[in-house]
């Protein structure tokens, strides 16, 4: 077995048991903490409620890790399995031309792919949603939804796959760098054209109609110095009753978006106070400082497949026999994740930093007790669990852990209040 084989298989399994580790760690501390609500949401939050939450979160691990142990097994399939060389030879049969038959090798992976992983969303769906009350969608949407994603994933992805192959054949050998030129074109594209194009074929959404609280909210955007091209409501509650808002699009695109779902259940302060820390990512230029981030990481990233896809032993160790653009671009998108997973942390610190900037920033635009008692009503109805294992959430998530982030902001109650 040649050694950059044995480094591939290493990780993988590092990989897969660091994760498995910590879903127990997880497991463990939300069932050892199940029966007692921890003292910053006693008389917020229900001990029934929180128990709620807790066997929710335990349902989802369950699925979790399944899917863990079968996507390691469909990586080594594609792989050193012989995936990858079993797909492009099937295809060569239809004798397309080099670069279309690469497309089509991309775009075949993506397809068996979203298969694999759509038995455990419909058990996601129709088995854990639906048993928590969360699932309003009806298998005929399920099936609308999935389709329709994958026709968008091809009207907008088999171009972009073509220009990049094309650019990796024929651009010399610096393709890369006009790969990546071509990629920030494609991602400020879809940013701009997400919101008026791409999501109203998935829900519908009318203008915030409730004139006392726009009044509210547009005098909030007016201190905060944000124009946007409208407030929208958007009727999450046809699928999920799951409650969220966020920002999207950019320049003259710019849209605030609240799920229906979230305006049944806050009060006007309550909104205002999730729409300043909404607000606080934009003024901190959270989404440039992102923006910017991702541009260097992919950058880099097609810097070393460009430097990968000469060398023989890319392809001949993990289970590729031709050698060949597309084969380059398919082997790197399946191996990149098995490395990069160990930075998760870094990105989650980073994400979380930004998420108590823009609570600072809610904080001195409103009430700080206004935004906790949103949070806490959020928290409360998306069944989202009050204690997670430290190390699985520094691992994973996005957000500050809920009693963290109370904490925070009653700090800052404090603070402003001596």
């Amino acid at each position: 077995m040649n050694q950059v084989t044995v480094i591939f298989l290493a990780a993988v399994l590092a990989g897969l048991v660091l994760q498995l580790w910590l879903a127990a760690r997880q497991a463990a501390h939300i069932i050892a903490h199940r029966d007692r609500v921890p003292p910053a949401f006693v008389g917020r939050i229900s001990g029934a409620e929180h128990a709620k939450a807790a066997s929710y979160s335990l349902a989802r691990l369950g699925v979790e890790r399944l899917d863990l142990v079968l996507s390691t097994v469909v990586l080594l399939v594609w792989t050193l399995g012989g995936g990858i060389d079993w797909l492009d030879a099937r295809l060569a049969w239809f004798a397309f031309t080099p670069l279309w038959q690469g497309v089509a090798l991309v775009v075949g992976m993506v397809l068996v792919g979203s298969l694999v992983d759509l038995p455990l969303s419909i058990w996601r769906t129709f088995r854990i949603e639906q048993r928590f009350g969360f699932n309003r969608t009806t298998p005929a949407e399920f099936a609308k939804d999935h389709l329709l994603s994958f026709l968008v994933t091809l009207v907008l992805g088999v171009p972009l796959v073509a220009v990049i192959l094309w650019l990796m054949g024929g651009a010399g050998s610096l393709w890369w760098l006009w790969a990546w030129l071509v990629w920030m074109g494609f991602t400020l594209f879809v940013t701009w054209a997400y919101p008026i194009w791409i999501a109203p074929l998935f829900n519908r959404f009318r203008p915030l109609d409730d004139d006392t609280l726009r009044e509210r909210l547009e005098n909030l955007l007016a201190r905060c110095g944000f124009r946007s091209s409208g407030m929208f409501v958007m009727d999450g509650s046809r699928r999920s009753a799951h409650g969220n808002a966020y920002f999207t699009g950019f320049g003259s695109n710019k849209r605030i978006v609240f799920y229906d779902t979230l305006l049944d259940g806050l009060d006007g302060d309550e909104i205002e106070a999730v729409l300043a820390h909404e607000l606080g990512h934009f003024k901190r230029r959270h989404i440039v400082k992102m923006l910017s981030l991702s541009a260097v990481v992919s950058l880099l990233g097609l810097a070393l497949l460009g430097w990968l896809s000469q060398q023989a032993w890319f392809y001949h160790d993990l289970g590729v026999s031709r050698i060949s653009p597309a084969t380059a671009l398919a082997l790197f998108m399946l191996v990149l994740p098995v490395f990069t997973l160990f930075l998760s942390p870094l990105s989650a610190r980073l994400s979380r930093r930004h998420e108590f900037e823009a609570d600072d920033y809610a904080a001195e635009q409103t009430d700080p007790r206004h935004l906790i008692n949103g949070l806490v009503k959020m928290y409360r109805d998306n069944a989202s669990t009050l204690t997670p294992d430290p190390l699985y959430s520094a691992f994973y998530h996005s957000h500050p852990p809920a009693p963290v982030r109370v904490a925070h902001l009653e700090g800052r109650l404090a603070t402003d209040g001596a």
